[in-house]
């Protein structure tokens, strides 16, 4: 199954790390990223696998929340066809 991740906020280094160590020790595979940083604001968008991840999908999208909390961040995860479906016109 696939999902996507998006991360907002302050730019500061490591989010990236942050990020991709967090999901990385869930076993969740990273498809597809893209960042961008616009006069100091950081968003990321990742397209994920996880279908193999070590845990339920609750408790990857509360371990995402609270690494933004820490890093004084927005990280959310969606599943892709609710995310699909949230930004279709």
């Amino acid at each position: 199954m696939n999902a996507i991740v998006t991360v907002v906020g302050q730019d500061r280094v490591g989010i990236i790390a942050a990020v991709c160590t967090k999901l990385a020790g869930y076993h969740v595979n990273i498809l597809d990223i893209s960042q961008t940083i616009l006069q100091g604001s950081f968003t990321m968008v990742m397209a994920v696998d996880v279908g193999g991840a070590s845990a339920p999908f609750g408790e990857l999208q509360s371990a995402l929340a609270a690494l933004g909390e820490e890093m004084g961040l927005s990280i959310r995860i969606q599943r892709e066809e609710i995310f699909n479906a949230m930004h279709t016109i």
